[in-house]
C-alpha cells in the first residue's frame, strides 16, 4: 500500500519504511509526527480524495532536522563596478514512514531509531583503501 502526502508545497509518494527528504516541519529527532494531507490512498483499492482522503494520514518519524547545501547567488553587472552575493542553505527533515493511517487511526508503532549516516570523506577514504587493496 503507498499514499500520496502533500507537504511543504510538494506531493510525495512513499510507501512503509521509505527514508524521504521534506522541507523542515516542526519535531524533534526521534519523535513521530502525523502528516494529515493525504491526497491518494494506492494499493488493491485506490482512494482519491478531493482533495484529501477522509479519515487517512500518514505516520513518520523524525530522523534528522538539517540544513541542505550553500547556495551562492552571485550577480555582477559587467562594466558597472556592482557585484551581489547572497548565500542560501534551505533547511529540511529527513523522515521515515512508519505507517499509513486509514479511517481516523492513531499511530501504533514506535520510534525506531537514527539512520547511520557516514561522511563523505569517510566513505571517499575507505573506497580508496579498498581500491589500493584489491589493486595489490
Amino acid at each position: 500500500m503507498y499514499a500520496v502526502i502533500k507537504t511543504g508545497g510538494k506531493q510525495y509518494r512513499v510507501a512503509e519504511d521509505q527514508v524521504i527528504k521534506v522541507e523542515k516541519i516542526k519535531g524533534e529527532p526521534g519523535q513521530i509526527v502525523q502528516l494529515s494531507e493525504v491526497l491518494m490512498l494506492g494499493g488493491d483499492t485506490p482512494q482519491i480524495g478531493t482533495p484529501t482522503v477522509a479519515g487517512a494520514s500518514v505516520a513518520a518519524e523524525v530522523l534528522e532536522q538539517t540544513r541542505g547545501p550553500k547556495i551562492i547567488a552571485f550577480k555582477k553587472r559587467r562594466r558597472k563596478n556592482s557585484r551581489r552575493k547572497r548565500g542560501h542553505r534551505q533547511a529540511f527533515t529527513l523522515l521515515r514512514i512508519t505507517e499509513i493511517l486509514t479511517e481516523g487511526r492513531t499511530p501504533s508503532k514506535p520510534p525506531q531509531g537514527r539512520v547511520q549516516r557516514r561522511p563523505k570523506t569517510v566513505a571517499a577514504t575507505e573506497a580508496a583503501k579498498d581500491a589500493t587493496e584489491q589493486t595489490a
